[in-house]
């Protein structure tokens, strides 16, 4: 437990602020789940009714999907930013530290400000949990009003919301958007959101606003039908991006990739430090949020939208931590939680980085598919070293290691602990070999913090929700 909520002056410590959000009830973090049926509006649209409607006081744009939503939201933003717009970003989960959840111009807001917009929501959390009729606010819906409020707070020009989980009945789904997208639609989640890709699609979908524009990645037939079908009866102008763009890589390494990205209008020379063909994909989805937004009288010209792709940060995505020009054995970290997103993956292994062997440092969050992961990797013939990290979901390695076996894979390390599997790995592997973390985001954040010697933030408070 933190020591001292307040400051000296009696101001709320960063780690008292800690302490009341991260102890409210965190399904994200909790191996408890309420099911769908435990998810709603009403309580996150009383809160901001007494937070004076702070989710409408600022132009947003909303982004939800399944794989490349938390890239295409920092890559819109990033391209606002370059116009010279003051931009929020809210995504989630964070990797290190909660701040990196409400970003202002690509900076994590500080402690101090985090603490102070604790203690300015804080009264009002309490009273709507205790008298609002709905049970409890939830770690997700506090930081969630947090965002904004700070970003009102700030006079952003423009925010940009990352859906949490689905979209029809996640906490950001209470904004009036500018534009919102929906990037590509897998299999995740079907214990809450269904175990079809309609059905998850339908979720996504119910972001869709009555006449507000909605930009669609490349999507299965299935998806694509059941989100047309929405937008068609919402009447929002859909704008497919496979439809109106191409893209053709010209180089890529180890440190980014550049491409041409063409559209019905113009071609866009572009680079990004981001690897991946999705990564592309991703950069003509907000490339076409951003024609949207022109084309709505948002003032974007075509360079900020160069510099912004080029400019644009996301860590732990394909992720070089060390490279053998550095010095050291070449490591990349990739959050890829569900197979479909590990099949991706390990696309971009074969075609960007060679290597003799694979070192895989692994480990999984349960409900999250780690055997559909694995079978995935199993082409790639790794040295799977099976680990547990420290997310409260988090399968342990003896259970990871038990199905790398099942499939055949040479298990050739079990840890309880990533820092320890990290350790281990960088010691197995050889010059021209790669160690790869994945399997989770807090995998890949606890790698990076062993190698980086990052402090890792502990949350001893989190208690597993109540069904309300």
């Amino acid at each position: 437990m933190w020591g001292c909520a307040m400051q000296s002056g009696g101001r709320l410590s960063y780690e008292g602020a800690l302490e009341r959000v991260m102890g409210l009830a965190d399904f994200e973090r909790s191996t408890h789940s309420p099911g769908h049926s435990g998810f709603h509006l009403e309580r996150m649209t009383l809160l901001m009714e007494r937070l004076e409607r702070a989710h409408l006081a600022t132009p947003t744009v909303h982004v939800a999907g399944t794989k490349g939503k938390g890239s295409t939201s920092a890559m819109i933003a990033a391209i606002l930013r370059a116009q010279g717009y003051e931009v929020g970003l809210y995504t989630s989960p964070h990797l290190h530290s909660a701040t990196e959840r409400i970003r202002v111009n690509g900076q994590p807001i500080s402690r101090e400000q985090f603490a102070a917009v604790v203690e300015r929501i804080w009264p009002v959390v309490e009273r709507v949990g205790e008298s609002g009729g709905y049970g409890g606010v939830t770690t997700f819906e506090a930081m969630t009003a947090m965002a904004f409020v700070h970003f009102r707070q700030i006079d952003a020009d423009f925010q940009v919301m990352e859906v949490g989980l689905g979209g029809r009945l996640d906490s950001t789904n209470i904004v009036s958007p500018q534009v919102c997208a929906i990037t590509s639609i897998s299999l995740d989640h079907t214990a809450t959101l269904g175990d079809t890709i309609a059905k998850i699609a339908f979720e996504k979908a119910g972001i869709i606003k009555a006449g507000v524009p909605v930009v669609v990645a490349p999507q299965s037939a299935e998806a694509m039908a059941v989100i047309a079908d929405v937008a068609e009866r919402r009447g929002a102008p859909m704008v497919a991006v496979s439809e109106r763009f191409s893209y053709r890589r010209r180089r890529a390494d180890m440190r980014g990739q550049a491409f041409t990205l063409s559209g019905a209008v113009r071609a866009y020379e572009l680079e990004t430090p981001l690897l991946g063909d999705y990564q592309m994909e991703n950069a003509a989805t907000a490339v076409a949020m951003a024609e949207t937004l022109q084309a709505r009288g948002v003032a974007l010209d075509e360079g900020s939208i160069a510099r912004g792709i080029g400019d644009v940060h996301w860590p732990a995505r394909l992720q070089a931590l060390a490279t053998p020009d550095e010095g050291g054995k070449l490591l990349v970290v990739d959050g890829a939680h569900n197979p479909y997103s590990m099949e991706r993956l390990a696309e971009a292994v074969r075609e960007h980085f060679p290597h003799e062997r694979l070192i895989l440092i692994f480990g999984a969050l349960s409900g999250h598919s780690a055997e559909g992961m694995l079978r995935a990797l199993a082409p790639l013939s790794p040295r799977v070293l099976a680990t547990h990290s420290r997310h409260p979901r988090s399968a342990s390695g003896a259970t990871i290691a038990r199905i790398a076996a099942e499939l055949g894979m040479d298990v050739a390390h079990t840890s309880e602990n990533v820092g320890e599997a990290t350790r281990h790995a960088l010691a197995m592997a050889g010059e021209k070999d790669l160690v790869l973390g994945t399997g989770s985001l807090s995998v890949a954040a606890e790698v990076t913090e062993e190698v980086r010697d990052i402090a890792p933030e502990l949350y001893p408070y989190i208690r597993p929700p109540r069904r309300n």
